[in-house]
């Protein structure tokens, strides 16, 4: 087995084997995946390392900003002494990616105990005080402004997490209720997650909470408005496919089923309605999702679950509203439609499926597994669907198949009946087996449709 060399350069051990940064006998701690990208630009220093290179390696598994990217150099070359404007370890290099370009780089094998456990420090706040001066209220000013350009707001998230290395404690009482503290608080509490030896930054029942909890979900949607438009997007064409295929293959079967009246063509129809459906469906759900997301990084599951739910419930709500208004009015039919409960739970049931089979997806980013491990989220959040969509029609509440069984028969010669498909599954006429069989399909399709759409990494 090829050994993994440690990397010593100027006054530094990078050790990838025992996950140390040593500096002169102090540790640097640094987060798994910024070290993880020190060790792979180190070991790649003979080139430029384009960004899609790093978020294919680094952060296969979600998708995250190019913001994530540039905090991470930055934490990183904090860390190192480094300063971006005159580099002596990583470059930035324009419209390409990074380079570290320390000449004197010597690997060796990592096999020795080159550095005792008793040796290894932790700088924070001691070494700050050692200095004899005040670190805090320089970056607590800073903190407390309010920014102007883009600049400055990456220089507050910079200023949070150095109030982190020196101490959150500190920081937060130093903080009081000075002006700006609110949005203070909020820069603190998203930037706790980058810096390792961070403490808590809770929000509930401390002063200006709301608005520091409204600073906070704004600053993280801002900084992924363009993850959660794609994110969305894609969900949107996953649940139309679903959708489409679902309708399609109903429609199938329905012109095949003995005794049906409806033609072929009817398979077309089934499968625009569905691909409809699921494309209002999976977009208003998968909106909710992103959404949660990214704002949350705590309590990720209940999050999700209410993201979902919201916008499950809420495009029910406008297509049910909608679907009954255009009946009555335009066509004279009094039919119950479904939309708003079956969005609210079937959303819910994708945000709790969602969450589950992605729940050591990192913080901070969207979830993008691949392979095997993407096709087990669609399963999951499938089922997960089909068991929320088999409670619906089990308690008499129509999703798409029983709405349009409904509207057929309230129509009077209406090719699209599904009693034909019911006779097929052992009934006489379309009932509770037929509801519960078509409704549970209708779930696990939707669900698996969301989720391949929703876990597409670019």
């Amino acid at each position: 087995m090829h050994a993994v060399p440690r990397y010593r350069f100027s006054d530094f051990v990078l050790s990838p084997r025992r996950r140390l940064l040593v500096r002169s006998g102090r540790e640097q701690p640094l987060i798994p995946r910024y070290f993880d990208l020190l060790v792979f630009l180190v070991d790649h220093r003979h080139q430029a390392v384009h960004r899609r290179e790093i978020f294919d390696r680094i952060w296969r598994d979600v998708v995250v900003s190019d913001s994530a990217l540039s905090q991470a150099i930055r934490t990183i070359r904090r860390a190192l002494g480094d300063d971006s404007r005159e580099p002596r370890f990583i470059r930035t290099v324009a419209r390409h990616g990074y380079q570290f370009v320390f000449a004197d780089v010597v690997e060796e094998q990592d096999e020795d105990d080159w550095l005792p456990a008793s040796e290894l420090a932790s700088e924070g706040g001691a070494a700050a005080e050692a200095s004899g001066e005040d670190p805090f209220e320089p970056l607590l000013a800073r903190l407390t402004r309010a920014p102007v350009t883009a600049a400055d707001e990456e220089e507050q998230i910079d200023a949070a997490e150095r109030l982190h290395a020196l101490g959150t404690g500190e920081a937060l009482r130093r903080l009081g209720r000075r002006p700006g503290h609110e949005r203070a608080r909020a820069l603190l509490r998203a930037a706790r997650w980058d810096v390792p030896a961070a403490g808590p930054v809770p929000l509930i029942g401390q002063p200006g909470a709301l608005r520091s909890a409204a600073t906070l979900a704004a600053l993280r949607v801002r900084r992924a408005a363009r993850l959660i438009a794609a994110r969305w997007i894609g969900a949107a064409v996953g649940g139309a496919l679903a959708g489409a295929v679902a309708g399609a293959t109903g429609g199938l079967i329905l012109a095949a089923a003995p005794d049906s009246t409806a033609p072929p063509v009817i398979a077309i129809v089934l499968a625009a309605i569905g691909a409809a459906s699921g494309t209002l469906g999976a977009g208003g759900v998968a909106a909710g999702l992103a959404v949660a997301e990214v704002v949350t990084r705590s309590r990720r599951m209940a999050a999700l679950i209410a993201g979902g739910a919201a916008g499950g419930g809420l495009v029910g709500c406008t297509v049910q509203w909608l679907s009954r208004w255009s009946l009555a009015d335009l066509v004279g039919l009094q039919v119950p439609v479904g939309g708003g409960l079956p969005g609210l739970a079937i959303g819910a049931a994708a945000g709790l499926g969602y969450a589950a089979a992605t729940r050591r997806a990192g913080a901070g980013g969207l979830a993008a597994p691949r392979g095997t491990a993407r096709l087990r989220v669609a399963a999951l959040t499938a089922g997960a669907c089909a068991a929320a969509a088999l409670g619906l029609s089990t308690a008499g509440i129509p999703l798409v198949g029983g709405t349009i069984h409904a509207i057929a028969q309230a129509a009077q010669g209406s090719a699209a009946a599904l009693t034909p498909l019911a006779r097929l599954l052992g009934e006489p006429e379309f009932g509770p087996v037929s509801r519960a069989i078509i409704g549970t399909g209708e779930g696990a399709m939707f669900g698996f449709g969301l989720a391949l759409g929703l876990t597409r990494g670019s």
